[in-house]
């Protein structure tokens, strides 16, 4: 299982990363790395950065039902 300081220095080497690049590197659930995320986020030591699609221009694309909200990018980096 990962830890809230193995977390931090993977940021802090790569930059930022989404949760699921963190969760493969780290070797750690999904869910446990979001939660862990969710809390370093309250302690003010990561922040969440969404990238706007500028793929989707009328907000449904074809390749994604779920339309644009399922093409933003969510990425974390380091505070």
């Amino acid at each position: 299982m990962a830890s809230l300081l193995e977390i931090r220095d993977l940021l802090a080497l790569r930059g930022r990363m989404d949760a699921q690049q963190l969760s493969s590197t780290l070797h750690t659930s999904r869910s446990m790395i979001d939660a862990m995320l969710c809390r370093m986020e309250a302690m003010g030591k990561v922040m969440r950065v969404q990238e706007e699609a500028t793929g989707c221009l009328t907000g449904s694309c074809k390749q994604c039902p779920e339309g644009k909200s399922a093409c933003q990018q969510e990425w974390w980096t380091l505070c």
